[in-house]
């Protein structure tokens, strides 16, 4: 039997557990207990008293769907995608030879990476490397924002700190949120060549990336608990069947994801994200063709370059033209020769010296930092050939200048594997005909797996050295 003491005490922990629930909310005036208020108290009880204009307005967040569930889904897709996109990021960094000096920033202190000689096998591999860094950053764009406004009630409580671990938090998700806001946006501006912002992209976006991967570690450290916890309170087939009529708010949680007054729903949890995973099918389907290339091309309405360069076979994607390179006809016209060097020895050599040479044909793509891709067939004198000729057949490097006579990429310091590479070609050729001027004639670098911008154009000198 039950003792008339336990209802009674059932009901007063049931009020009491009321009262905190009421209590605790996004605009709510004090605290259901003083234990929430960690070392110095003194100074977020002073925070809590000097409550700003507007916080009322946090009530108009009234969603039923936010809640630590679905924040915990936007967390766990990124949580896997954000890695790569990092991941990929740096060995990019890693690919344009911080060893040599042209990577961009060059000079970066304590936050140098443990560089290696960048592979130049398989052919494909930057177009991967850098279409996936591109790709899946375009992608998960809906899920960020999806994610943002899960918690964006939660960004704006006051006071905003009760505790020095609190502290912390707040101050990774500043790096966190500032961070990847300004990777994102840097990044989708320079997809598109659109340097608004007046600075070096190349600089911000290696800076700001650091800034967010600090902001990313410590928050995954601190809340990848309540992240599991957040995906084991509902179950995923259950929510996935259950209708816009049947949506209902999570139980209140003591992080005030879910609305104090939530209003009816609008939408399910499963039509929330089907419009997020819709949104980064959408971006995909309209981005993915710029790497993948062929048919899917035709698809990829974002493409920085177009689609098109004209007809024939040099018809594919230029990053920079002769005419912005302020390469005129007279540069690599009759009078153009080729200047080898080694340590032993400096020739010139014209085009018609170097299409007697043996010649060398291989399908190698181009891929570029935007994330755009091509593959198409070179013909030329291979890279190893080269430098035989100049006297050093195991160079350490190639040093390769171009006609171009500005810009931060008119040269490249290629790697000992790079030049030994029997694919590495000083290109003449391109599908069966010349380059065309846009595309390097008279002659041009093309080395597999290496960034595009240093697969240097309008060719003037080769240098061939030692470490």
């Amino acid at each position: 039997m039950t003792s008339p003491s336990e209802p009674r005490k059932s009901s007063r922990e049931s009020a009491e557990a009321q009262r905190r629930d009421n209590l605790h909310s996004l605009g709510g005036a004090h605290d259901a207990t003083e234990a929430v208020y960690g070392f110095p108290a003194p100074l977020w009880r002073a925070l809590e008293r000097h409550r700003p204009p507007g916080m009322g307005l946090l009530q108009r967040w009234r969603s039923p769907l936010r809640g630590p569930w679905l924040t915990s889904v936007f967390g766990s897709v990124l949580l896997v995608g954000l890695p790569v996109v990092i991941l990929t990021g740096l060995l990019s960094y890693i690919a344009y030879g911080p060893q040599f000096g042209q990577a961009i920033p060059n000079n970066v202190g304590w936050l140098k990476l443990p560089t290696f000689d960048w592979p130049s096998r398989p052919s494909w591999l930057y177009r991967l490397t850098q279409g996936l860094h591109v790709g899946l950053g375009l992608i998960i764009i809906p899920v960020v924002l999806a994610k943002l406004w899960s918690v964006i009630p939660r960004l704006f409580t006051w006071p905003p700190l009760r505790s020095i671990a609190q502290l912390v938090e707040r101050l990774s998700l500043l790096m966190l949120v500032g961070g990847i806001l300004f990777e994102l946006a840097t990044g989708v501006l320079n997809i598109q060549y659109d340097y608004i912002f007046g600075f070096s992209f190349y600089t911000a976006h290696y800076y700001g990336a650091w800034v967010f991967i600090a902001g990313f570690v410590i928050h995954v450290l601190i809340k990848l608990p309540k992240m599991v916890a957040g995906l084991r309170s509902l179950s995923f087939r259950t929510v996935l069947r259950t209708s816009r009529a049947d949506t209902r708010p999570e139980p209140r949680d003591i992080h005030g994801l879910v609305a104090n007054d939530p209003a009816p729903a609008t939408v399910s949890r499963r039509g929330a994200l089907a419009l997020v995973g819709g949104g980064a099918l959408f971006v995909a389907v309209f981005t993915a063709g710029q790497t993948l290339g062929g048919f899917t091309r035709r698809a990829a309405l974002l493409l920085p370059r177009g689609r098109s360069r004209g007809k024939g076979p040099n018809d594919f994607q230029v990053n920079r033209t002769a005419v912005a390179a302020a390469i005129t006809p007279a540069d690599t016209g009759a009078n153009w020769r080729l200047i080898l060097r080694s340590q032993s020895r400096r020739m010139l050599l014209d085009r018609a010296t170097l299409e007697a040479m043996p010649q060398h044909t291989a399908e190698l793509p181009i891929a570029c930092v935007e994330g755009w891709s091509t593959t198409q067939t070179w013909s030329g004198v291979r890279l190893r050939d080269l430098a035989a000729l100049a006297g050093m057949p195991n160079p350490a490097r190639a040093t390769v200048r171009s006609l171009e006579r500005f810009g931060g990429f008119n040269h490249a310091v290629l790697q000992a594997n790079q030049v030994s590479n029997p694919d590495s070609l000083l290109a003449l050729r391109v599908n069966g005909v010349d380059l065309s001027a846009d595309h390097g004639y008279p002659a041009r670098v093309i080395v597999p797996a290496l960034p595009g911008v240093h697969n240097t154009k309008w060719v003037r000198s080769i240098e061939f050295g030692q470490p």
